[in-house]
């Protein structure tokens, strides 16, 4: 599931931006998580790089699109970016911030839908996969079908949809870092969890595709932290 941002300070547009994108996933059979900001400030607040696609207005009355952009690039140097302005002369700068394209306003959906299945036919490419053994050799496992690592006896246990688990040898500190980009969050030294899958917390307890694992104390805050702006501004 890709994770789509609207900034957009004009509440007309901000509705018309998230229907097209809306459309855009219901004619094309894509899932979206899409949230929406009113300002370049508002994204800005509390960023974490689990965005996919932004769109991004450039003229906006707190913070413009593209002091937004630059800042966005110095913590997330993944994320595309799609610039949303009235003047062409403003979205050429967006190169200085390596910007995937731009759109015009008055926004059509055609225009929308064009740049919009550039943008994810590239996220897509980006999506992150590891390695894992089965009994007929090595199996690239998309990040977005595993629940959650395990760190148990000196190996990895990769929990994945249907149940499935893979055992590799590999550190968790390894793990954090090559998936942390990718919405995985550490609730306590011996799991990092997919918070895509994360259904519900109870005190200490996260469930997790229907798995219950323990938060540990001193990681309560960052992962309560990292969950909360995982899912913060969806459908606003």
């Amino acid at each position: 599931m890709l994770h789509i941002a609207i900034v957009e300070d004009d509440p007309k547009n901000q509705r018309e931006l998230l229907a097209a994108v809306e459309r855009y996933a219901r004619e094309n059979g894509e899932q979206f998580r899409t949230s929406v900001f009113s300002d370049g400030d508002e994204i800005l607040e509390g960023y974490a790089a689990n965005y996919d696609i932004i769109l991004l207005d450039i003229q906006m009355r707190r913070m413009d699109g593209m002091r937004a952009a630059e800042r966005i690039r110095e913590l997330d140097t993944d994320v595309i970016l799609i610039f949303v302005t009235q003047m062409v002369n403003f979205a050429v700068r967006g190169y200085a911030v390596n910007a995937m394209d731009f759109l015009v306003k008055p926004i059509s959906y055609p225009s929308l839908e064009h740049v919009f299945r550039r943008a994810v036919a590239l996220r897509k490419k980006r999506t992150q996969y590891i390695a894992v053994p089965t009994g007929k050799g090595l199996l690239r496992l998309d990040a977005e079908k595993i629940h959650y690592f395990e760190s148990y006896s000196h190996r990895i246990i990769v929990h994945a949809e249907d149940g499935r688990e893979y055992t590799l040898r590999e550190t968790m500190r390894k793990m954090e870092e090559t998936f942390g980009p990718y919405g995985f969050f550490r609730c306590n030294n011996c799991f990092l969890v997919n918070l895509n899958f994360v259904e519900s917390v109870e005190l200490d307890t996260v469930t997790v595709a229907g798995q219950p694992l323990a938060i540990s104390r001193p990681r309560r805050k960052a992962f309560m932290e990292a969950l909360t702006n995982y899912l913060g501004g969806v459908n606003n």
